[in-house]
């Protein structure tokens, strides 16, 4: 006999042991046996009768909990049976909150005590409000991002896009009680870092486990995360296989990008914000890993979260809102599209796996891919042993599972775009002068914050965006995308 996730015993009673109830009645409840070892042999005990008197009222009196108490007599030894059911509030013994797990009995603490009482009141971490931040201190170039891309997805009501920043909030319900929800920091605030310290992806290339040659950090908004990681990702740390087939050049990247951006999503979405360490991504010369600190769901496994599954986001406001935006998809699928992704593409399938420090998604290189990049293969182009510089353009890839992030260039935005090309750092007056417009409302909403949400352009002074001294310049992307545009501004439009 062994225990188990619903059974304990223990030779002899002593008042600590209410530990083991309270344990029981914080998970799927259990049976506490006294007067067996720690074998499961029956060795009795001589107190049965008292004991099957005072446990009732003292498991009461001290945790609140109604248990079954019952007397059993076998070969003329007496044992005490402590049946304990679950309960769906949270309970505690002197002040402590104790939990089940397998045979285990798991003290609460820290970040897994506060996932515990917001789950026992049917909260989840990202719904909980965060008092002291209102809507202007988000950022309004991620809102006008988001809007962007809802209006292009088609998940959320005209209605709700046409409702000024907050009423937005509402809809998105990310608002409670008069505050802003943390999903709400989240996906709109220029800096979460300022209220949730893990909040950014580290991004490291290794020349071995222990040898870390260069790293990034990606911070800002979820959105800007999710954009800016998987650029960093293919223009300087993942190198293109280069090989020709005739006069045609060929570039494969060692993992998809479709896979590596549902991975990414994944990580981003369903990550525990309460665990102060970043999402993780190594990449090595044969491999790609990407750490997250994750909680399965109650029950799951992690042939669960492998297999056919429904959709159980860890944070759900946050999952609404890249589900509105076009970004995931609400099925419970984004292990399986990532598979896919990956075979379609035909590189190695990823492996993952689930730990005490989260979810492991490793993407091993392909065997092709490395006799490419390391000079074996006869058609293999001329590369260097470091990832290149980022070009200004990322080189083309497959069309991604679902749309990117990258909102359209609109013909406001082209003017804006030329405008600085041409003529550099521009304030906004003197872009309303160069441009004929008067409205400056009409400036930020229709020409600014679009290129500002599409990463075209930034901020001179990006740590204080209403500074008088502000300018704005072209960024990377912004001049990558001139070619399609046109070199000058074509003042008709």
């Amino acid at each position: 006999m062994k225990e188990s996730q619903h059974t304990e015993w223990k030779a002899s009673w002593r008042d600590d042991l209410l530990r083991y109830v309270c344990g029981f009645a914080n998970a799927e409840g259990g049976v506490l046996v006294i007067g067996r070892n720690d074998d499961g042999k029956l060795i009795g005990i001589s107190n049965a009768t008292t004991l099957l008197t005072d446990l009732p009222n003292k498991i009461r009196d001290l945790l609140g909990v109604v248990a079954e108490v019952n007397l059993n007599s076998e070969n003329g030894r007496d044992s005490i049976e402590i049946v304990v059911p679950p309960y769906p509030n949270p309970i505690s013994f002197r002040g402590h909150y104790y939990q089940r797990s397998g045979s285990t009995l798991l003290e609460l603490k820290g970040a897994a005590l506060d996932r515990f009482l917001l789950g026992r009141y049917g909260r989840t971490w990202d719904s909980n409000p965060q008092p002291g931040v209102t809507t202007a201190n988000l950022s309004p170039f991620a809102i006008s991002r988001f809007r962007t891309l809802a209006e292009r997805s088609g998940r959320l009501d005209t209605s709700a896009l046409a409702e000024p920043d907050a009423g937005l909030l509402q809809k998105l319900k990310l608002t409670d009680s008069g505050y802003l929800k943390r999903a709400a920091i989240l996906l709109f605030h220029r800096d979460p870092l300022q209220y949730f310290s893990g909040a950014f992806v580290k991004i490291g290339f290794f020349r071995s486990e222990a040898d870390l040659a260069w790293h990034d950090e990606v911070t800002g908004d979820l959105f800007a995360q999710a954009q800016q990681t998987l650029d960093l990702l293919f223009t300087k740390y993942l190198k293109a296989a280069v090989t020709y087939e005739d006069i045609v050049r060929i570039e494969r990247f060692p993992v998809p990008r479709e896979a590596m951006r549902e991975t990414l999503l994944n990580a981003l979405v369903h990550r525990d914000y309460s665990v102060p360490a970043p999402t993780q991504i190594r990449v090595f010369e044969d491999k790609l890993v990407v750490v997250n600190p994750a909680e399965l769901p109650h029950n799951w496994t992690q042939e669960t979260l492998l297999g056919p599954h429904y959709s159980h986001p860890f944070n759900p406001d946050i999952a609404n809102a890249f589900f509105r935006a076009g970004e995931i998809e609400a099925w419970g699928r984004g292990v399986q599209r990532i598979f896919d992704a990956c075979k379609k593409a035909k590189t190695p399938r990823p492996r993952v796996k689930f730990e005490m420090q989260g979810l492991w998604i490793e993407f091993p290189f392909g065997r092709s891919y490395l006799d490419v990049i390391r000079g074996k293969s006869p058609r293999a182009a001329p590369h260097s042993k470091t990832p290149p510089v980022a070009p200004p353009v990322a080189p083309p890839v497959a069309p991604p599972v679902t749309p990117p992030v990258t909102p359209p260039v609109t013909p406001p935005v082209a003017r804006l775009i030329r405008l600085i090309a041409l003529e550099g750092e521009l304030g906004s007056a003197a872009i309303r002068e160069r441009l004929g417009l008067r409205d400056r409302t009409h400036l930020r909403n229709h020409y600014i914050n679009p290129a500002l949400a599409g990463f075209w352009i930034e901020l001179t002074v990006p740590q204080h965006p209403k500074s008088r001294l502000q300018r704005y310049r072209l960024t990377a992307a912004g001049r990558g995308v001139l070619p399609l545009l046109g070199e000058t501004l074509d003042a008709s439009e």
